[in-house]
């Protein structure tokens, strides 16, 4: 019988490494054949290997753990990593899915791959009820609408429609507008936190842009992707570690 296969998919890198090496112990024979930081390269990955687990954290960037179980699950038993509390556990322990709140425990993750492997027999159960459920029990999240920038002598608020992109500038960050910048007394990392993943994209470690500003994207001769903007007419560099953002559009 071939070894089980798992996907993780957690875009916090100590959460997701400190989650491989438990699963690695408690069931060793579980092979972890890819690991994602965001909902986009998840489903890539499911799609092309075609794990029997899923690991999946409920709120990453591009989509949600909830919209890839959504187009993932039918192949795959599904475990949902999340940071919500109790008033959600209700939704999870109905449905056939298996849930870890964070900060998870050992013993937590333990009972919850005995469940899996309870069920490694049947075939993955129907999903669309029990997410329409959880997505009804899970309270969104808040995400900044404005921000405060310092312009010359001025504060300006702005919506977080305006932005272009944000830049990290030594320990302040830079708030890009199509009518020109800004400077926010916070860390890029802070303001990250605060913004809504599904609309803001890390493409550099000190730079994330504001989807809905980009008007293309392409390579230049070195084969590095580029993104134009609507409003600016500088390009935007996109790392090798951002780039399968991209690779769907």
């Amino acid at each position: 019988m071939n070894s089980p296969t798992a996907l993780v998919a957690e875009d916090e890198d100590v959460l997701r490494e400190e989650l491989c090496a438990h699963l690695g112990m408690l069931w060793p024979q579980l092979r972890i054949v890819a690991q994602a930081d965001n909902g986009v390269d998840a489903v890539r990955h499911a799609e092309h290997l075609r794990p029997d687990v899923l690991f999946l954290d409920i709120q990453m960037p591009g989509l949600t753990g909830l919209e890839v179980a959504r187009r993932c699950g039918a192949e795959a038993h599904v475990v949902f990593v999340t940071a919500y509390d109790s008033h959600a556990v209700a939704a999870f322990e109905r449905g056939a899915v298996d849930y870890l709140l964070k900060p998870w425990m050992p013993a937590r993750l333990a009972e919850s791959l005995r469940r899996i492997q309870a069920r490694m027999q049947q075939s993955p159960p129907e999903l669309e009820g029990v997410l329409r459920e959880i997505a009804a029990a899970v309270k969104p999240r808040a995400y900044l609408r404005w921000i405060n920038a310092s312009a010359g002598q001025e504060v300006r608020i702005i919506t977080v429609d305006e932005l272009c992109y944000l830049q990290a500038d030594s320990k302040y960050t830079l708030v890009i507008t199509a009518g020109g910048e800004a400077l926010v007394r916070s860390p890029l990392k802070e303001l990250s936190a605060q913004l809504d993943p599904a609309h803001f994209w890390q493409i550099h470690r000190s730079t994330i842009v504001n989807v809905s500003a980009i008007a293309a994207v392409s390579r230049d001769l070195r084969g590095r992707v580029r993104l134009r903007l609507k409003a600016r007419p500088e390009l935007l560099p996109v790392s090798e570690a951002h780039e399968h953002l991209f690779r769907s559009l």
